[in-house]
């Protein structure tokens, strides 16, 4: 049985299969440490619910308009015109099933085959193979751990050539939690616009920065020619499952972005985009509360890890990732992926390791969990280390 060249070409979501073995261990009765799924423990505010809720019961279940209904589109650039700044137009957005489709259909609409998409590394799962999808050529921008896996603009313009088409940048970052500043930012666009090329700025954990540094977004920029900012509802208002997201950018671009749509999901489920108007015009503590908590995780995990010898973790600045080394608990024959097994099937510790997102050293950890389980998992983390090497690690560790 043969398949086609495109879908031979990418492969099943690292991170899906972590949530998937993770999800029967669950069934089997064992009771996990779960740190492998990217997405809030908090539960969806019960304002957004209602809203749903409310538009079930007044039958707001057809078909609505592929790219949106209007309240939600408005809604949308009104959001983030006073969040950032910006002066978008409803027609220059899409609302999409999640952040993702906004990623894949943006990708689709700008690469052609042979085309290069300078990706820098560590990336986003899905990033890679969506290029790949779209037969475009990845071209990886190699980030240095000893400088937080910052993006730097002259690296990157060194890696363009006349085949670039596309440079993809994801801040506050997924696997590291790395923030690109917006004078960097800004200096990437610039760059674009020197070369004529299109930058994606995937700014779905934008409203997760801690340290006092301010949410910010490129869409403030006003560019159109060069630019598509990709967002989301699913981190930001614990709405994973309910699979919104938006794109915004040139109203050509967005109305090629909705043909695509228009031949594969058509619209967001009717009702969910009701609960979206109010989770966008709606009360927004929710969030706040939020990025406060998790900055709180995010100094307990990474002082954790740090105080694993053998182990070192950068700081992320924002999402609700920890990227450690673990390089030096590796050995032929013992990488990373046979670590992240072991991990889970002998300590119960869910994590995705780190080829998933381009590196061989690493381990993602999602800190989108309670305190109590972060203990908890780092001391069943501190065990299984000190069982790979008894020696390296000291015992009283286990009692983080």
């Amino acid at each position: 049985m043969s398949f086609s060249d495109r879908i031979s070409r990418i492969k099943v979501s690292s991170t899906g299969a972590v949530v998937a073995r993770a999800d029967q261990l669950k069934a089997s009765g064992v009771r996990l440490f779960d740190f492998g799924a990217g997405e809030p423990d908090f539960p969806t505010p019960d304002n957004i619910k209602r809203a749903a809720a409310e538009a079930l019961v007044a039958n707001f279940t057809r078909y609505t308009p592929t790219g949106g209904i209007s309240d939600l589109k408005r809604a949308i650039v009104e959001r983030h015109r006073h969040d950032f700044g910006s002066n978008y137009q409803p027609e220059e957005c899409v609302v999409t099933v999640g952040g993702k489709q906004g990623i894949f259909e943006a990708v689709s609409a700008l690469v052609n085959s042979g085309d290069e998409v300078i990706l820098p590394v560590p990336y986003w799962t899905s990033f890679l193979d969506i290029i790949r999808y779209a037969d475009g050529q990845p071209v990886l921008l190699n980030t240095r751990e000893d400088e937080g896996f910052a993006v730097r603009v002259a690296a990157v313009e060194g890696l363009i050539t006349p085949k670039t088409r596309l440079i993809m940048v994801n801040s506050p970052s997924n696997p590291t939690g790395a923030v690109v500043p917006p004078e960097e930012m800004e200096k990437l666009l610039a760059l674009a616009v020197r070369h004529n090329l299109w930058l994606l700025s995937d700014e779905c954990y934008c409203r997760f920065l801690y340290d006092g540094v301010r949410p910010f977004s490129l869409g403030a920029s006003g560019n159109r020619e060069n630019l598509v900012v990709v967002g989301s509802l699913s981190k930001t208002y614990a709405m994973t499952g309910w699979r919104v997201g938006f794109a915004l950018g040139a109203s050509k671009l967005v109305s090629n972005m909705v043909k695509l749509q228009s031949h594969s999901t058509s619209n967001v489920t009717s009702f969910v985009q009701r609960g979206a108007v109010e989770a966008l015009t709606g009360p927004q503590d929710s969030v706040e509360a939020m990025r406060t908590e998790y900055e709180r995780r995010r100094n307990r995990i990474v002082a954790g890890l740090n105080a694993l010898p053998g182990v070192r973790c950068t700081m992320p600045g924002g999402a609700f990732y920890a990227y450690p080394n673990v390089s030096e608990y590796l050995s032929a024959g013992f990488d990373v992926t046979a670590l992240t097994t072991r991990l889970l099937d002998e300590a119960q510790v869910a994590v995705v390791p780190g080829p998933a997102f381009g590196t061989d050293e690493h381990l993602r950890f999602s800190y989108a969990a309670s305190l109590e389980q972060i203990e908890q998992g780092l001391a069943r983390f501190g065990a299984f280390l000190k069982q790979l090497r008894p020696a390296y690690v000291p015992a009283a560790y286990a009692k983080v």
